[in-house]
């Protein structure tokens, strides 16, 4: 593959982005790797418990025994349930991206144009300033920017980039501008490979799904033989007519299938997904819930992916009298010159005064303490 290094001025030629296009470098995100649509409808139809009752219901749909066939609403509404959350699931997933869909300023045949950041070819030359989010992995060409990397890195502090540094994608520039060159688009760039990881189908390990799956499968071993015999019976020992006896032994059947509980985990388990839902939690399985019921360990992440990286003052501890302390915070935030987070939340709380003003100040050292 032919790679190019056009000036900052110029960028590519129409002829070469063509080119590229033609060639499908084209900054399109990963592909999808969550379940389409018919399989997770043909994933949930084929089941050994809606098999079973699959059967049942027709053998009494061949003797129209429509009455008691009311047990297919259990069987349809713990369908619905099923489908149509993994359904929702996927189509959040389906939308999960750390780069935002916007235009981005790129320079074409020396022209600056706004184009959509799916149409970012590679080698593109790209301009970028203060609340630009990054499209893909790019090198700087020219200028010098400050980008904030904590959506991909969890570093709240700024990143001065200059020419030649490498400005990740998912990062956002805040502050100066600069012209960068587009070095990996599409599935390659970082941000791609982090949002790809949590559109991958994992599977889950569920006790209570397991549990349900075990006595199903116990329930089957015994019903066929007991239908089969009971049927039997009635049909060629007592005589009954065969619409009658399959009635018979379809209720004897189902009353042997644990069809209340099912949709009962189904139905407290769908509205357990819709109060997380309900505060911005994405759930990809209808039983995760029970994943996190069993948490007693919560780890996460540390500052500047969950927060904002910002420290305030919450209380003072005075061992001395009040007034001397506040007055020596005063007299030190009246003349320290640090920028770290620590000190700008005691600045907050004790502004600086001009009536107190140092004659000689010496910067913090990790040496002198």
């Amino acid at each position: 593959m032919t790679r190019y290094s056009p000036d900052y001025h110029e960028g590519l030629s129409e002829e070469q982005v063509r080119e590229r296009t033609s060639e499908g470098l084209l900054n399109n995100d990963s592909p999808i790797k969550t379940k389409s649509v018919p399989n997770i409808v043909i994933g949930h139809l084929c089941t050994l418990f809606n098999a079973i009752n699959f059967i049942i219901a027709l053998a009494l749909l061949s003797v129209a025994s429509y009455r008691n066939m009311l047990f297919c609403g259990v069987v349809i509404s713990n369908l619905a349930i099923g489908i149509f959350q993994e359904i929702r699931a996927k189509i959040t997933t389906d939308r999960l991206s750390l780069i935002s869909s916007c235009d981005t300023s790129v320079i074409r045949g020396g022209t600056k144009e706004k184009i959509k950041n799916e149409l970012i070819v590679l080698d593109d030359i790209l301009f970028l300033s203060r609340g630009d989010s990054v499209p893909c992995d790019c090198i700087l060409c020219h200028g010098a920017c400050e980008a904030n990397e904590s959506l991909v890195t969890g570093e709240s502090d700024p990143i001065t980039k200059n020419t030649g540094d490498t400005l990740i994608s998912g990062s956002f520039i805040v502050s100066g501008s600069c012209y960068v060159r587009a070095d990996k688009i599409g599935s390659e760039h970082y941000a791609s490979k982090i949002s790809s990881g949590a559109k991958y189908i994992k599977k889950t390990n569920s006790q209570i799904m397991k549990a349900l799956n075990s006595i199903i499968r116990m329930v089957t071993l015994l019903i066929f033989p007991i239908g089969i015999l009971l049927f039997s019976n009635m049909y060629f020992n007592q005589g009954v007519d065969i619409k009658s006896s399959v009635e018979a032994t379809s209720a004897a059947v189902i009353g042997m299938i644990p069809e209340g509980l099912i949709l009962l985990v189904s139905s407290v388990l769908a509205v357990s997904v819709v109060r997380l839902s309900r505060k911005n939690v994405l759930v990809q399985e209808l039983h995760c819930i029970e994943s996190l019921a069993r948490v007693d360990t919560l780890c996460l992440d540390k500052t500047g992916t969950l927060t904002e990286g910002v420290m305030c003052l919450e209380d003072i501890i005075y061992i001395s009298k009040k007034s001397d302390v506040e007055d020596i915070i005063h007299r030190f935030t009246s003349n320290a010159e640090d920028t770290n987070p620590t000190f700008d939340a005691i600045k907050d709380a004790f502004p600086p005064s001009d009536s107190f003003k140092a004659g000689e100040f010496t910067p913090f050292s990790s040496t002198r303490k």
